[in-house]
């Protein structure tokens, strides 16, 4: 899947849940739907999670 059709999907996703569900829905959704990212991107990267949360600026060093 690419970055597009990933970005289709979950603008779909929010708009049904703030449809549906109103502006409450619309924040569950966003916010879960970071915390799903968060944890895709650490699967796939391989990244332990003090990595992750430390940012990017203390990774160069």
């Amino acid at each position: 899947m690419n970055g597009a059709l990933i970005g289709l999907v979950v603008g779909m996703a929010l708009a049904f849940a703030a449809w549906f569900g109103g502006f409450g829905a619309f924040l569950l959704v966003a916010a879960l739907g970071a915390i799903g990212f968060a944890v895709g991107r650490m699967v796939d990267d391989g990244l332990d999670w003090r990595e992750f949360l430390r940012g990017a600026d203390r990774r160069r060093r």
